[in-house]
């Protein structure tokens, strides 16, 4: 519940709960809310546990959790059946990313040679040779 208090705020919390209360009313208090807070639970579990009861058996296993979009959409990608993970697997983005920065610095090393006998891959760090000089063709209705 508490999950992002640190312990500098939780101490503060404190201090300023025996101030604005009083050290003598403090444990009185601290009492009211804990027993709000178990009510307030068991409210809420009576209505998921109606909800169940009026849904019926066909939505036995269904979950309240699963209605956040987050924990949705993760309990989907976990899924088998989508073939999400042979995906992931089959993709190296280092390797990928390690083939730009090779072809953006104009680096000619083993990844360059990959990239040559990879099947169908343009090699863009290929430099064009020396003496050829190829000028697109100019058009002079275009300018």
């Amino acid at each position: 519940m508490f999950n992002d208090i640190g312990p500098l705020e939780l101490v503060t919390l404190i201090v300023l709960a025996v101030l604005v209360f009083g050290p003598d009313k403090l444990p009185k208090v601290i009492q009211d809310v804990t027993r709000t807070i178990r009510k307030i639970r068991e409210f809420s579990e009576s209505a998921k546990r109606d909800i169940r009861e009026e849904l019926g058996p066909e939505f036995k296993d269904f979950e309240f959790e699963d209605l956040n979009p987050r924990t949705f959409i993760r309990k989907q990608l976990d899924n088998d059946d989508l073939g999400i993970k042979e995906i992931r697997n089959g993709f190296d983005f280092k390797k990928e990313m390690a083939e730009v920065s090779d072809v953006v610095h104009g680096r000619d090393g083993e990844s360059s040679s990959a990239a040559d006998t990879s099947g169908g891959r343009v090699d863009m760090a290929k430099k064009p040779e020396p003496g050829r000089d190829e000028r697109p063709p100019f058009d002079a209705d275009a300018t």
